[in-house]
C-alpha cells in the first residue's frame, strides 16, 4: 500500500480541540515535524480536517 508524507506548517495555537487531536492522531505536534502514514481514507480524511496547517 501507498504511504503519505505530511509535514506540519502551522501552528496548533488558537485552533480548536478537533484540529490539535487530529493533529496528534496523524503523528503530528511540533512545527515542521513529518510523519509518513499509510495511504487509506481516513488519514486522507483527516490531512483534509487540518489541509491549512500541513503539506502533503
Amino acid at each position: 500500500m501507498a504511504t503519505i508524507k505530511i509535514k506540519q506548517t502551522g501552528s496548533p495555537i488558537r485552533r480548536t480541540k478537533d484540529q490539535r487531536a487530529t493533529l496528534v492522531g496523524l503523528g503530528l505536534n511540533k512545527m515542521h515535524k513529518v510523519s509518513e502514514l499509510q495511504d487509506s481514507p481516513e488519514v486522507r480524511g483527516m490531512i483534509r480536517k487540518v489541509q491549512h496547517l500541513a503539506l502533503i
